[in-house]
């Protein structure tokens, strides 16, 4: 489209080490089709164009493989005090909106993103976030992916931060790394050493006071100005469901 530049801010769905529940994917060959259309339409294979039918795939995986959007129903089964909505019921103006990105890559793994540091990049870059932006959390992770150490690294979001952005009125955020909060690893470590449970999930659990979406799994932040563009990241429709596949692309008017 003459005007626009997109970025693509997402990773494949594809047989990767850096999923620990890892998507199984069969491509079907267009001689394999055209048996199955042979056996249709009680055509000759030969008799289709080349001898050869249509190709397909067949996958096996979680909705949370790849680059996806995480409905309020993952976290809990209430937010707000009310049922909690599914993926088929995000509305679909929280998934089209203004985005802008915030630079925390000189966090180190398993540190947290608090609230100053939201504050402090956000003065940085001269922006007041405003209602219905889309937040995108950049930490570099993303030049980790087909690493099996990619789920193990990058900091993550807090109960605290969350909830600021919330608070704020944002209703979709996201980052580019395995999750949303904290690598699993450190947060095991320190809930062994301290026993405090408070910080297990804590960006996810935040959901649980008011309903919001993010997306994990993001790529190619660091092709994007820190705001000034537009975001799309509509979900998949899945029925009942706690996230779904999107492949979220920045828009960026030129």
């Amino acid at each position: 489209m003459a005007g626009y530049r997109f970025v693509d801010l997402s990773v494949p769905i594809e047989e990767s080490d850096s999923e620990p529940f890892k998507p199984v994917v069969q491509h079907q060959d267009h001689e394999a089709g055209a048996a199955i259309m042979a056996a249709i339409f009680g055509v000759p294979a030969g008799d289709l164009p080349g001898g050869l039918g249509w190709a397909n795939d067949n996958l096996t995986l979680i909705t949370h493989a790849g680059t996806h959007l995480d409905a309020p129903w993952h976290y809990a089964p209430t937010a707000g005090g009310e049922r909690a909505i599914t993926i088929d019921e995000v509305p679909l103006d929280w998934c089209f909106s203004d985005g802008v990105v915030l630079d925390m890559r000189h966090k180190e793994t398993g540190e947290r993103i608090e609230v100053e540091d939201i504050v402090f990049e956000l003065e940085r870059i001269d922006y007041q976030v405003k209602p219905m932006d889309i937040v995108l959390i950049m930490t570099g992770v993303d030049r980790h992916w087909g690493s099996p150490d990619y789920i193990n690294r990058g900091a993550g979001m807090t109960a605290a931060s969350t909830l600021w952005l919330i608070e704020k009125g944002v209703r979709v955020m996201g980052i580019d790394a395995w999750g949303f909060d904290r690598p699993f690893v450190k947060i095991r470590e320190e809930y062994e050493a301290a026993g405090d449970a408070s910080i297990i999930w804590e960006a996810h659990y935040a959901g649980i006071r008011e309903p919001y979406c993010h997306l994990e799994k993001l790529a190619n932040l660091d092709r994007l100005p820190p705001h000034g563009f537009t975001v799309s990241c509509f979900p998949v429709k899945i029925t009942g469901a706690s996230a779904a596949w999107c492949r979220p692309v920045g828009i960026i008017e030129e």
